[in-house]
């Protein structure tokens, strides 16, 4: 045997993992090419590979013929060769030759070396590949070895994957030899190694967190229905309980804040509101805005927005910091949240001149059905309307819509 061949085997079974069988089939493989570079076709010949002695045998099935009807020396033997072997040998039947590796010549030698590195190199790839590939979602630990502007290198069990800045806090800062957690979020095949991406800003991230740290949330007793985060400042997650003896916002804090308090440091310190999951959308506002509490609530449902009325010293509590607070909650919510202040609301109300209240010989009941129908509920409106408006929508003579504006702007200025 080759004894360069036998240290690389050697070398690659020590230093690599893989299993037996995808071994052997790769140091046969590679046998089979060298085989057919040196002959020209390796259809008859076969590969046997000893894991355990790191020994390959190489068979090479011919057939026997007579002396002088030897074309073909690869699949072909003489008569008189093979009865050296077995002299009960006849024409016609199969000799199997073992092929001695001294035969070898050094440039076949450094090709099969190559081809079988970079025949291993591949395989480590797929089961990288597949065992990240499995575990999506998992949260991960490992050592920052290198820092730059555009990604974060971290070594994973001997594998390097990667945190993109945006996957990244912006409010951390990583140095090279750091521990750090991570979610895996997506794996894909390149022309290099598996690129494996990480994040500490998913959503998933968080939903992982509190998987870890709550039991009744990892058992389905408690479950997540909705997160939105703002990732180092702010975060909103709506829980509900299947059973109704829990309290899934306590099961979540835990006793004396305890479990959330180790998300909180684990998040650098990031706001987390837990909110008590309901299908009332109402009440939900409630709920995603606390400790605030809005006097009214007045659904917009055509344009998905709800106005909700703040106490004037609640207002900046009501908006958080860069408006992070309303935003969340909206997006908690699924409707956009518009807050005013109380006395600005109740101040508009108050100016508000409504047509039952207006007592004007222009203003027929026949007139006053028309505007209602066509969505006019107080003077403000029909004056920002104008007369051309009024004509065209209620088909009104231009004189009465003319004498409908002048009482109401009468009235207005009152």
């Amino acid at each position: 045997m080759n004894h360069e061949i036998v240290d690389a085997i050697s070398h690659l079974i020590r230093e690599r993992h893989m299993e037996k069988q995808a071994f052997q089939d790769i140091i046969e493989s590679v046998f089979l090419s060298i085989l057919k570079k040196k002959y020209g076709s390796a259809d008859n010949f076969d590969v046997i590979f000893n894991l355990e002695k790191g020994d390959i045998e190489i068979y090479c099935e011919k057939e026997i013929v007579e002396d002088d009807a030897v074309l073909e020396p690869v699949t072909q033997i003489a008569l008189s060769n093979a009865r050296k072997v077995d002299p009960d040998f006849e024409v016609g039947d199969e000799f199997v030759e073992i092929i001695d590796y001294r035969t070898f010549g050094r440039r076949l030698v450094t090709a099969a070396k190559q081809n079988l590195a970079q025949k291993i190199k591949e395989v480590e790839k797929d089961n990288v590949f597949r065992e990240f590939s499995d575990r999506i979602g998992e949260i991960i630990m490992g050592d920052i070895h290198q820092v730059n502007r555009h990604e974060i290198r971290i070594n994973v069990d001997k594998t390097e994957v990667v945190m993109p800045r945006e996957e990244a806090m912006y409010n951390e800062r990583y140095r090279r030899g750091d521990t750090v957690r991570a979610i895996i979020k997506s794996v894909e095949k390149t022309t290099k190694e598996p690129q494996i991406i990480v994040s500490r800003a998913d959503n998933s991230f968080v939903r992982r967190l509190f998987e870890l740290e709550v039991p009744e949330i990892f058992d389905g007793i408690v479950e997540i229905r909705k997160i939105v985060r703002e990732p180092g400042d702010r975060t909103k997650i709506a829980v509900e309980s299947n059973d109704k003896r829990i309290d899934p916002v306590g099961a979540c804090v835990g006793l004396k804040g305890v479990r959330i308090q180790a998300i909180v440091r684990e998040l650098n310190n990031e706001k987390i509101d837990i909110v008590h999951w309901t299908n009332d959308r109402s009440l939900l506002i409630h709920r995603a805005l606390a400790p605030v509490t809005p006097l009214e609530l007045i659904p917009d449902e055509e344009n998905k927005r709800n106005i909700a009325v703040i106490p004037d010293d609640q207002m900046s509590m009501a908006i958080g910091r860069k408006g992070q607070n309303i935003r969340l909650a909206s997006l908690l919510v699924g409707v956009t949240i518009e807050p005013i202040k109380e006395s600005e609301f109740y101040e508009e109300e108050e100016t508000e001149l409504k047509l039952e209240d207006i007592e004007a010989e222009a203003l027929t009941p026949e007139i006053r059905e028309k505007l209602k129908e066509a969505g006019f509920s107080n003077a403000e409106q029909i004056l920002d309307a104008g007369k051309d408006k009024l004509v065209e929508t209620l088909g009104l003579e231009v004189e009465v819509a003319q004498k409908i504006i002048e009482t109401l702007a009468v009235y207005y200025e009152e």
